[in-house]
């Protein structure tokens, strides 16, 4: 066999037997192209490939990579600072050994039996500095979270055991988050001496779930540092291997990785691996060989490590690094070690794994290990130590005499000017235009370069927004939309929308992208303002909604005075991304400490489309709202929608936006504005019926649905009722909605009426607030009866249900 055929051999297939786990919870590989070379040759290449490094490349179609992953492999390692990496997994572990013993049964995730992750972290960082970047953004789960802070962000010890200590849980009371969750932020310096910002996000118990947040929010600061070339931001992911290969949103997120608008130059992912997933053994875990299986969604390599090995860990996080920064693309670690203790520190492993746990008590520590294969004498290993515990000691007794756990965080400048918390009505300002700017606006995207052979449809569309503009027919909702954004892009605000569909828009409104007819080449009107404008980007988002949705609330965290917006194709397919709504959405805020000013677009209402394509849930999002943590609004006109979106960025009160958008009302007359309500007035948080002042009855909504109840009140002819459209349901506006049921003085009755049945719609949050503020009259309900099913699936079945509700409504409850 010739020597290219043996190497090709390993090379392909060698990371199969390599010595990752001196456990023996891996089995050995048989694999005749191994199995059956022999002499020097093979065992050279053996050596290289079936060491404590296994690597997975020879899958990527791209010779001139795997040609690079080969010779890195195969040169000479370069030679590194045992010293520094000594130190490093003395601290990791001497760290996790004082929490150990000075807070029995707590829980803390310790890194013991992964405590190169460090070293690890070290070489990745250190190699990027080196190369330029100036921040890196770390996404991970508990699992050696709080080393991690300490050992890379640089959070002083004292702090980290302030929150062991729970000195003032008052303090935190119905708020906060656990340790283990926070974030932090600080500079790294390698033993290089070169620096790096490094930020440490917060995370929920949802492990997976930060990883698109990190992404958008590292694409934002490659946005804003006009890193093109993507190499000033680094991402690094760390997973567990039970939930990379287990949690749908690493197969979303890793799906950015080379698409437009959302790829950020390669995310270096680390799996911190201890071979188990709480209780659950491999085998019951992934159907692969590793759980690392599902990057081969990838072209990129798998680096496979054995966590024991420092040395070898560290030369693979330099290759890791090098390879980002030459090919823009991702690369996995896979690193392979054990869990000293159960999945947290009052869980007992000998339960469910009584010989591992036996074999992994008898296993020396690492750093004891390393210390002696590179020289050092047991006495100056133990000097060492107790020279760590003594500084944590100190550490220790600062930690105690604080109040409370500090803030480990620092926001960039950029948040300065912006607030949370209570709504302060001192934020409200101005959203008309003059009549002069939106005449500019106007010309500019109703036009397109002489040589582009528009679509017919489309150009009748483009030229009817034109008239809309000039004040010749009413403004419908994309053309509003479209003056939101120009208006706000003449001034210089990013604007950003993404989702599926949404450059032509689902249902087909939009045209934020025109397509010539006989070329297929993109024209974008709104990129094409003035050459001061802001940025305007909008993506078809991919077919998900977890990653997507997580992705643009991390940009919105990184670019607070963007308009940032994610629309669903449908409102209640957002339910694909409801961890990232309960988890940071709605209370990234109260937890972490972190505002977010994110806009989702929501298409709502009940037109005999079917349960799927009916109701975005609007309760689902009433539910979440509590200490004006998010905003929930239902604009029933063009004009309304357009003066929301100008609030939502130029207000500094940045909290998320939820929004119910129409779908059949898009084009239709009710919902469509004069012109000139663009250039007056505001976003109303409740619209009243000035011409029924004298009414003797009350009807109360919200959406589409008083567009049907004003026309069914023509046909009836009826001069009693009026009709008074929330706008904002969260915050609820109490005063605005007081002073409009003050204007009508005759009326005894008022009637909440919604299209969605009982346990559906903002029925549940309403109602005990309009039996607050109804001064004495009686407080009626109209809705569709109780149904685990929002809508029916039959447009004539719809129709009669309308018919129905709408007769209900106007029924006399005098």
């Amino acid at each position: 066999m010739s020597e290219d055929t043996i190497a090709n051999s390993f090379r392909r297939w060698g990371y199969l037997q390599a010595q990752l786990d001196y456990l023996g919870r891996i089995p050995k590989f048989e694999h005749s192209e191994l199995d059956n070379v022999s002499g020097a040759e093979a065992q050279r290449y053996r050596d290289i490939y079936c060491g404590p490094i296994g690597v997975e490349f020879m899958h990527i179609p791209y010779p001139e990579r795997t040609k690079w992953v080969q010779e890195r492999m195969e040169s000479e390692p370069a030679k590194h600072d045992q010293e520094y990496i000594f130190d490093r997994i003395l601290l990791s572990d001497s760290f996790e050994r004082f929490l150990h013993t000075r807070y029995v049964g707590t829980k803390r995730f310790s890194l013991e039996g992964l405590t190169t992750l460090i070293p690890l972290l070290d070489s990745i960082l250190d190699r990027a500095a080196q190369l330029g970047f100036e921040y890196a953004m770390i996404g991970m789960s508990h699992r050696g979270r709080l080393n991690v802070m300490l050992h890379v962000t640089g959070v002083p010890a004292a702090a980290i055991f302030s929150g062991f200590e729970d000195v003032d849980p008052r303090s935190v009371l119905g708020s906060g988050d656990v340790k283990y969750h926070k974030g932090a932020t600080g500079p790294f310096t390698g033993p290089s001496g070169s620096t790096i910002g490094v930020r440490l996000a917060s995370n929920p118990s949802h492990l997976e779930a930060v990883n698109p947040v990190m992404m958008g929010r590292a694409r934002a600061r490659q946005e804003r540092l006009g890193d093109e070339e993507r190499s000033r931001v680094l991402t690094i992911l760390i997973h567990g291997d039970a939930a990379f290969a287990g949690q749908g949103v690493n197969a979303e997120t890793l799906n950015y990785a080379d698409l437009r608008g959302f790829r950020v130059g390669g995310t270096v992912h680390i799996i911190a691996n201890n071979l188990i997933g709480f209780t659950a053994r491999p085998e019951s875990l992934h159907s692969t060989r590793f759980a690392s299986s599902l990057m081969h969604r990838l072209p990129t390599p798998i680096f496979h490590v054995n966590a024991e090995e420092p040395d070898a860990v560290y030369r693979v996080g330099e290759m890791a690094m090098d390879y980002r920064k030459e090919f823009l693309t991702d690369v996995l670690i896979d690193l392979i070690g054990y869990r000293r203790y159960g999945h947290s520190e009052i869980d007992d492993p000998t339960i469910t794994h009584p010989e591992l746990y036996e074999k992994i008590q008898q296993r020396p520590f690492l750093f004891e290990r390393y210390g002696s294969q590179i020289g050092l004498s047991s006495e100056e290993i133990e000097r060492r130590e107790q020279n760590k515990i003594e500084i944590f000691s100190k550490e220790l007794e600062q930690g105690r005499s604080m109040n409370r756990m500090p803030s480990l965080f620092t926001l960039p400048d950029y948040w300065d000017s912006y607030f949370g918390g209570p709504y302060d009505p001192t934020c409200e300002v101005d959203t008309a235009i003059s009549k002069e700017r939106l005449s500019e606006i106007v010309e500019k995207i109703t036009s397109w370069p002489n040589d582009f052979h528009i679509h017919k449809k489309v150009q009748r569309v483009i030229e009817q927004r034109r008239e809309m503009g000039e004040g010749k027919r009413q403004v419908d909702w994309g053309m509003a939309e479209a003056l939101a954004f120009g208006s706000l892009l003449w001034d210089g605000t990013m604007v950003r929308l993404s989702g599926q569909d949404s450059r032509r828009g689902t249902f087909n409104h939009r045209h934020a992208a025109l397509y010539d007819a006989e070329t297929g080449a993109e024209y974008l009107p709104l990129r094409h303002l003035h050459e001061h404008q802001g940025t305007f980007d909008v993506y078809d988002s991919q077919l998900s909604e977890a990653a997507a949705v997580g992705f643009e609330y991390g940009f919105s965290r990184d670019y607070p005075e963007a308009l940032v917006l994610w629309e669903a194709q449908f409102g209640d397919f957002a339910n694909g991304a409801q961890i990232i709504i309960d988890q940071f959405i709605s209370a990234g805020e109260d937890k972490w400490g972190l505002l977010a000013g994110l806009v989702m677009l929501l298409p709502h209402g009940y037109e005999g489309q079917g349960p799927e394509h009916s109701s975005a849930r609007l309760e689902r999002y009433l539910q979440l709202a509590a200490e004006d943590n998010m905003q929930v609004c239902s604009p029933s006109t063009a004009s309304q929608y357009y003066h929301l979106l100008r609030r939502q960025v130029l207000r500094k009160w940045r909290k998320p936006l939820i929004v119910m958008t129409p779908k059949g009302m898009l084009r239709a007359a009710a919902s469509s504005s004069p012109v000139s309500e663009f250039t007056s007035g505001a976003f109303y948080p409740v619209l009243g019926d000035p011409e029924y002042s004298d009414a003797r009855k009350i009807i109360v909504c919200t959406g589409k649905i008083a567009h049907e109840l004003a026309a069914e009140r023509q046909r009836r002819e009826d001069k009693q009722t009026a009709i008074v459209r929330l706008e904002q349901i969260y915050p609820l506006p109490e005063e605005q909605l007081s002073a409009v049921f003050a204007s009508f003085p005759n009326a005894s009755t008022i009637t909440w009426v919604q299209e969605e049945p009982a346990n559906m719609g903002a029925l549940f949050f309403v109602r005990p607030h309009l039996e607050r503020l109804a001064a004495g009259r009686n407080v009626t309900t109209v809705r569709r009866s109780a149904s685990a099913s929002p809508a029916t699936g039959s447009p004539k079945a719809h129709s009669l249900e309308q018919e129905a509700l709408l007769k209900l409504a106007f029924a006399n409850y005098g």
